[in-house]
């Protein structure tokens, strides 16, 4: 399969079956690829990832589900369900007004390419056998109709998440990690700790995901948003979680932290913090899947 890179994308010569798009790794050549991060390699013919581009809707739409599906298998490992709560959204490449989502009451682990439903924003299945779950619709479909930018998002009632919502405060920038988030999230107080199965309740909190990529809402849990892909929405949803640990351990101590100064923040937030890199991030894990979960790709 020929590949050539333009802005960082790769771009197909051919259709592609589900297969070939992985591994996710090709000859990277710096000098004919942009710089738009500093982990990309200086040294010509390093294997490295490229971002796919597509000759049709049908090879993007097939690519996004698949992405999709290994977005909820990584919440599984991660320990990030509970129960039927929970939805991972993204738009279809084709049809901006509808989504692609997991099914209700399918847990994460049990998520594949086939078993995604595709719903518009009135919360009507257009595609698929399953239902969609009620607030997962209330909450996306009013993110996505407002934020027509919004390409993905992610939310789940996590163990960490949960907790450091109730305070109702935003994260401190205590490492580099964290800093990754320096505003570049806010917390929601809207319809605080009331289950979202209303459609008012949904444009309420949607008026809060301009220009950031991730909430807390109170007494709720957390969101990411990415105007580049599901994979950057899902792994800074779980590097968000992992933060709201460490800073919980933290505050468990009874001591004050020291910060990390605003300068430096900003400084690594822009290179450690943007969607490219929350893309970047989730190939290990995207790598790892596809490689020890058979029936993912179902």
């Amino acid at each position: 399969m020929n590949i050539r890179f333009s802005n960082t994308l790769a771009f197909l010569d051919h259709p592609m079956t589900s297969n070939q798009f992985f591994p996710s790794e090709h000859r990277f050549d710096p000098l004919t690829e942009p710089k738009v991060s500093i982990y990309q390699p200086e040294q010509p013919g390093l294997l490295f990832p490229g971002i796919p581009t597509f000759d049709n809707h049908a090879q993007h739409r097939q690519y996004l589900k698949e992405r999709l599906a290994g977005a909820c298998r990584a919440f599984a490992r991660a320990g990030l369900d509970y129960g039927f709560a929970g939805h991972l959204t993204i738009r279809d490449p084709e049809r901006p007004h509808l989504y692609w989502t997991n099914p209700m009451a399918v847990h994460f682990a049990q998520v594949k390419v086939s078993n995604l439903i595709l719903v518009d924003h009135q919360g009507q299945v257009i595609e698929g056998d399953y239902a969609v779950n009620r607030a997962g619709f209330v909450l996306h479909a009013a993110v996505h109709e407002a934020h027509p930018d919004i390409l993905a998002m992610c939310h789940a009632h996590t163990v960490y998440g949960t907790a450091f919502a109730s305070l109702g405060q935003p994260l401190l920038p205590i490492s580099q990690d964290a800093a990754a988030f320096f505003e570049d999230h806010v917390v929601i107080g809207d319809e605080a700790g009331q289950v979202a199965v209303e459609v008012q309740a949904g444009l309420k909190v949607a008026d809060w995901f301009k220009g950031v990529k991730a909430a807390i809402h109170q007494n709720h849990g957390l969101f990411t948003a990415s105007r580049h892909s599901i994979e950057a929405a899902a792994f800074w949803f779980i590097a968000l979680e992992r933060c709201c640990k460490q800073q919980l351990a933290v505050m468990a101590t009874g001591q004050t932290p020291r910060l990390v100064p605003p300068d430096r923040a900003r400084y690594s937030r822009e290179h450690v913090g943007s969607d490219y890199i929350g893309w970047l991030h989730f190939q290990t894990i995207w790598n790892d899947l596809v490689r020890t979960e058979a029936d993912l790709l179902a």
